[in-house]
């Protein structure tokens, strides 16, 4: 059931296009990491924006591994976990950033907002 993301766009005012997620390792994100953005630590996302006009695309690249650690780091569920980290995809993919403090906040409070979405639809 993915209607949730599908209902989050359009509250932006987007459409969705073609989004794929692609599911790895810590060592998978990692080389990706260090090849397409020079970080050398580990992260639980990566994604690429296509995004044309109103029309969301992307590849969001996720460590299955960070989100299992995360999950336990956060006390929750790991469904929800993977859930959090697949809507932060989408909401970079329609121009948040969580590089300040501020940015960040804001970035939760979308999380949160699209994971009450997927909450009144299941």
């Amino acid at each position: 059931h993915i209607d949730w993301i599908f209902n989050f766009l359009k509250d932006h005012n987007r459409k969705c296009g073609t989004l794929t997620y692609i599911f790895c390792s810590d060592t998978y994100l990692l080389a990706m990491n260090k090849e397409h953005l020079n970080h050398d630590y580990f992260t639980d996302i990566i994604t690429f924006n296509y995004v044309q006009d109103e029309v969301v695309n992307g590849d969001i690249f996720i460590s299955i591994d960070r989100v299992k650690d995360n999950s336990k780091k956060f006390q929750c569920s790991f469904a929800e976990e993977l859930r959090r980290v697949m809507a932060h995809g989408v909401l970079h993919l329609i121009g948040f950033n969580d590089k300040s403090k501020l940015d960040q906040e804001q970035m939760r409070n979308e999380e949160n907002r699209c994971l009450n979405l997927y909450n009144t639809l299941k």
